[in-house]
């Protein structure tokens, strides 16, 4: 599914590393300041964080929206955070027939690591 409005994250290992420094090492960009902070801020609501965790931690690396929706709000609720998730560039998304699957991106995982100074493997 394309999701306009999604923050572009890089693709490949050593783009993630390039891209976005351990805040530790040096100040950030005003890009990469604002490609970090919209996926902080999308983690900052409780609903989207335990999503996030619920898809990240799912067996397979992806979770259909049927096996993950059970986090005490509506299913249209549901719809709304984990579209904030996709847009925020946390998620990928893909439907099959009448139900959608997410899965993390591994970059994802990798660039928000290495910007709090930890180890990306």
């Amino acid at each position: 599914m394309s999701n306009p409005g999604v923050v572009e994250l890089p693709l490949v290992q050593d783009e993630v590393a390039a891209c976005c420094p351990p805040v530790t090492s040096a100040e950030l960009s005003e890009t990469d300041a604002v490609r970090m902070a919209a996926m902080f801020k999308a983690l900052g609501d409780p609903v989207r964080l335990r999503l996030f965790s619920k898809v990240a931690s799912h067996a397979g690396g992806e979770a259909c929206v049927c096996d993950i929706q059970d986090v005490g709000v509506s299913q249209p609720t549901v719809s709304h955070h984990l579209k904030k998730l996709r847009e925020a560039g946390l998620l990928s998304s893909e439907r099959r027939g009448t139900w959608v699957y997410y899965r993390v991106e591994p970059q994802v995982l990798a660039a928000m690591s290495l910007l709090l100074g930890g180890s990306a493997s």
